[in-house]
């Protein structure tokens, strides 16, 4: 090799060590996840729950749990899963540094598997996440989500989102809607931490796994930030959540009734009760006026038969409880009902179920 050759070869030898290609380095994508994860990690926590069980000798025998949650703001609240809490005797937050602290429960709205807790700690120590916007979620869009899968401590897991308005039944059997669906690495543990988007804002939390093994497959299930929102702060003010009221009990509209009546239509909710000064009452909604037997039963019949509230056909007694949920108290709703062979629109505005009520 020539003099000439060797130089240039020990030239860019020095040069590949000096600056060595961008290959070698991180891309703009891995730099983004690194400065999120840094960023939101001290807002992430461990959640510990002992629940009580009895054996076959009705002792009882402590269970522990785990799950995760998050930091929402500088008073030491915690949103959670409600599921990761349930039945809890004792509750344990571990912060991100390792300290523990006991947790208090604020309040619980188990049909969106949503609690806050609250923990006694110094402001300096807190890392609130800030809650995003999740009424513009595109599908495709990447997501990170963070917790403590299995015990093992603080993970990363990312993906996309794969398809938004998911609705799945969760554990108590409450139907939960416009779930965020993602293929990011949801396992046993992840419960209640936070999904992000890429500006680090958390957009979800991450509640439920698609699952036959237990493990996760790439089906995760969040909810969405703009219903954390609306519940948070309610839970924190009162320590449950406001369900509306109609004050009325139906009756799902079927084929024999509906020709025993001669209603016209074969599907809707018939009014079999009408709370006095409840808001149906109220708004001029009518109630039965008879009783009729169909086989070995007795209905009473001559109410309203609602088939729609607002823009929603109502078809039978799952479809009403679904559209009624959807709402708050205070909100008016357009209720179309069949009275007397003649269709009615009657606005209602639900109140709130009294205490003794709610579920």
């Amino acid at each position: 090799m020539s003099p000439g050759s060797r130089c240039a070869g020990l030239l860019a030898w020095i040069i590949l060590c000096l600056c060595p290609p961008l290959c070698f380095g991180l891309t703009e994508a891995e730099q983004t996840v690194i400065d999120i994860h840094r960023d939101a990690a001290p807002g992430v926590v461990n959640i510990t729950s002992i629940t009580v069980q009895y054996n076959f000798f009705y002792q009882p025998v402590p269970r522990e749990g785990s799950g995760s949650g998050l930091i929402i703001d500088n008073q030491g609240h915690i949103l959670t899963n409600n599921h990761v809490i349930k039945d809890a005797h004792q509750l344990e937050v571990t912060l991100a540094d390792g300290k523990h602290y006991k947790g208090r429960l604020v309040g619980s709205y188990p049909d969106g598997d949503i609690a806050v807790l609250q923990i006694n700690a110094p402001e300096e120590v807190l890392r609130p996440l800030p809650i995003g916007d999740s009424s513009r979620l595109q599908v495709g869009q990447t997501v990170l989500a963070l917790g403590n899968p299995f015990g093992l401590g603080e993970t990363l897991t990312t993906g996309v989102i794969s398809s938004l308005g998911r609705s799945i039944t969760g554990d108590d059997g409450y139907l939960m809607e416009g779930l965020i669906q993602t293929d990011a690495s949801i396992n046993p543990g992840n419960s209640g931490g936070p999904l992000l988007d890429t500006s680090g804002n958390v957009i979800g939390i991450n509640t439920a796994i698609l699952s036959p093994s237990g493990g996760s497959i790439g089906i995760g299930f969040a909810i969405p930030a703009d219903l954390l929102k609306r519940i948070v702060p309610e839970l924190i003010e009162k320590g449950y959540v406001a369900y509306p009221y109609f004050g009325l009990r139906v009756f799902p509209v079927f084929p024999a009734l509906a020709e025993a009546l001669g209603l016209g239509v074969d599907y809707g909710c018939l009014v079999v009760e009408v709370v006095r000064g409840g808001p149906a009452d109220l708004y001029g909604m009518r109630g039965p006026t008879r009783k009729i037997r169909i086989g070995n039963s007795i209905f009473p019949v001559g109410g309203d038969v609602i088939v729609a509230i607002d823009d929603d056909k109502i078809t039978d007694g799952d479809d009403f409880q679904r559209t009624v949920a959807r709402h708050w108290p205070e909100d008016e709703v357009q209720v179309k009902v069949l009275r007397d062979g003649r269709f009615l629109t009657i606005p209602v505005t639900l109140g709130e179920t009294p205490r003794a009520r709610r579920r």
